[in-house]
């Protein structure tokens, strides 16, 4: 037990989560960030499992996702009861095998696939500066690729480049090959309220 909450800061990042709360045990659902960073206050203990899905590949459409923090009993209609009674008690390995069954299952009814546009964009991050070479590398044309992201992640083709940056400073690159430092700087205090060094200071990144 903690003496103080936990406040804990995430940044938008175009990741699918499904969440399950191993203490509030009807607490679970599916979400995603937007936009703009978040600050949740998860209180003195929290204990939760979760799936990280990359971006594009969550298929279960926006109506079954809300954004931020799953703090509400779920109501929706994917078993997720289920797969949380499945992990509780169990030890780390036994939940893996429990919820790649259940990833297994969401493939199967098609709310979860690979998304080879994402894939893409991934595999060629180091050489992408501009919306232009995201679409180089899709071989989609700038339309096509602003629809494809829009609807697979539910950001601009601009703002989901913005995010990986901001996503890829966290990881050791302060700027990540931003051609304009200040620009880079401006572009995180956008999204998070800080600095990056400021941010990394706070955060303990």
């Amino acid at each position: 037990m903690l003496t103080d909450d936990y406040r804990f800061h995430a940044l938008p990042d175009a990741c699918t989560y499904i969440v399950f709360d191993q203490i509030t045990r009807d607490v679970m659902g599916v979400s995603q960030l937007r936009a703009k960073c978040e600050e949740f206050n998860l209180g003195l203990s929290f204990h939760s499992v979760n799936i990280r899905l990359l971006p594009g590949v969550w298929q279960g459409g926006a109506d079954r996702v809300i954004n931020g923090m799953v703090d509400a009993p779920y109501v929706g209609d994917l078993p997720l009861a289920a797969v949380n009674d499945d992990l509780d008690g169990q030890v780390f390995a036994s939940q893996c095998v429990a919820l790649a069954a259940f990833v297994d299952d969401l493939m199967a009814q098609g709310l979860v696939a690979p998304n080879p546009i994402t894939e893409q964009i991934f595999q060629n991050l180091d050489d992408i500066q501009t919306v232009g070479d995201m679409a180089d590398a899709t071989g989609l044309s700038a339309r096509q690729l602003q629809l494809h992201l829009k609807s697979s992640t539910g950001f601009a083709p601009h703002d989901f480049l913005k995010v990986l940056r901001l996503q890829q400073s966290l990881n050791g690159a302060d700027t990540w090959d931003y051609a304009d430092q200040s620009y880079f700087i401006h572009s995180f205090r956008n999204a998070t309220g800080y600095t990056p060094g400021k941010y990394a200071k706070k955060f303990d990144v």
